[in-house]
This record gives C-alpha cells, sequence and structure tokens, in this order.
C-alpha cells in the first residue's frame, strides 16, 4: 500500500469517527455573515439554529425571506415578526454591521402543511418562493447550504410535499448535509453525484455542530 492510499484511508477513519462522511470531496468553505431559513416551513429549521447557537455562528433568521430581504443584508432591513413572518437578528453586528450583504444561505429542507399554512403558503407557493431565493442567491454568489436532518419523517413517496422540497432545494445547493436515515434510498447521493455537489452525512443533527465550526471557519 503507497502513502496516498494510506493518507486517505487515515482521513476516512478519522471523518467516520468524528461521526460524519463526506463523499467525494474536501468540506467546502462558507462565508459569514449567514442567512438561516426553511424550505417547507417544518420546524427542522429551528434545530439548524440551534446548531449554530451551539457552534457559535451568529446568523439572522427569518422563515419566509424574499430577494428583497436578502438583498437588505444583515439585519433584515429592520423588519420586525408578526402573524405569519417571525424575523430574528443573531448576528455579531460589531462585525457585520446592518446591510451587510449575506455570503451564505442555509434552507433547513422539510415540509410542514401547518407551517406553510401559517404563512400563508401553498405547497406550489412555496416552491416558486424557493425558486425566487434560490435564484437571487446564485445570481449573487451567496454559497447555498441544504440541511436535510429530519430523516425518515421527514422523506416521502415520489411527488409528495416533502419531496417537492427536496426537488426545490437540493439539485441547487452548493452543499447537502443529511442525516443518514433521511438518504437510505441514496437520492441525496444521486443528486450529489449527477450535480457534483458535495454531500456530507452525519449519524445524528447535533453531530452537525463542529461541522458547521469547519465549513465556517
Amino acid at each position: 500500500m503507497n502513502k496516498t492510499n494510506l493518507a486517505y484511508i487515515l482521513l476516512a477513519i478519522l471523518l467516520l469517527a468524528a461521526g460524519f462522511w463526506l463523499t467525494g470531496q474536501p468540506v467546502p468553505r462558507a462565508s459569514l455573515p449567514v442567512l438561516t431559513t426553511s424550505a417547507g416551513q417544518s420546524p427542522d429549521v429551528t434545530t439548524v439554529n440551534i446548531i449554530l447557537e451551539e457552534a457559535g455562528i451568529g446568523y439572522d433568521y427569518c422563515d419566509v425571506p424574499t430577494p428583497e430581504i436578502l438583498a437588505d443584508g444583515v439585519g433584515l432591513g429592520d423588519r420586525e415578526s408578526e402573524p405569519g413572518f417571525h424575523a430574528e437578528v443573531h448576528t455579531d453586528l460589531n462585525k457585520f454591521r446592518k446591510g451587510t450583504p449575506f455570503r451564505s444561505v442555509i434552507l433547513a429542507i422539510g415540509a410542514s402543511l401547518k407551517g406553510m399554512g401559517a404563512s400563508g403558503l401553498t405547497v406550489e407557493a412555496e416552491e416558486a418562493r424557493l425558486k425566487k431565493i434560490i435564484d437571487y442567491c446564485q445570481a449573487n454568489k451567496i454559497f447555498i447550504i441544504a440541511v436535510h436532518i429530519g430523516g425518515e419523517s421527514k422523506r416521502g413517496a415520489p411527488g409528495s410535499d416533502n419531496e417537492r422540497m427536496i426537488e426545490a432545494v437540493a439539485p441547487r445547493a452548493n452543499l447537502l448535509i443529511v442525516t443518514r436515515d433521511g438518504n437510505k434510498d441514496g437520492r441525496f447521493s444521486k443528486i450529489s453525484a449527477q450535480k457534483n455537489i458535495p454531500l456530507v452525512e452525519v449519524n445524528y443533527a447535533l453531530e452537525i455542530v463542529d461541522l458547521m465550526k469547519k465549513i465556517f471557519e
């Protein structure tokens, strides 16, 4: 066994020991400031926000951002939460003053009809909104991280609400992060291979804490 092969094997062992497995490519780096939001209005985005807090990473959060809100950057244009709309600013304003353009967006994938209804959205309206957000991100070189941590509970038959949210976001992301039980059928692996998108699998959502530290270091 040559030294190169041995190095790859040792790296694989270290990654597995850390609780996650990266397919194909090194873990990409992303830049702050970052906005978190939901793709499908499930509560999974709350878990993502907790993960960032545990990792010591500041963020802004909006449940239904538009391109206009994204364009306002850090501080979300001083918008305040109201029924059907939630906005929170947790970015360190000493590092990134209000109006600083976002450089990354994290989309937590998972459909909730209750959540969409509370925001006045249908599945079709959510798909259309996500397309506009992703179009804006790609046009403005904003790094897109798609996170699917709901496991089997946020999967379904082809054409189901959850699968439509995956289709709306995952193929256009710059990085995919999923739990293994949410990828048992290999759907995210297939998207990763077809679109050449780095994919990281973890056993449990909280293992993403150290991963986010590495992504945003």
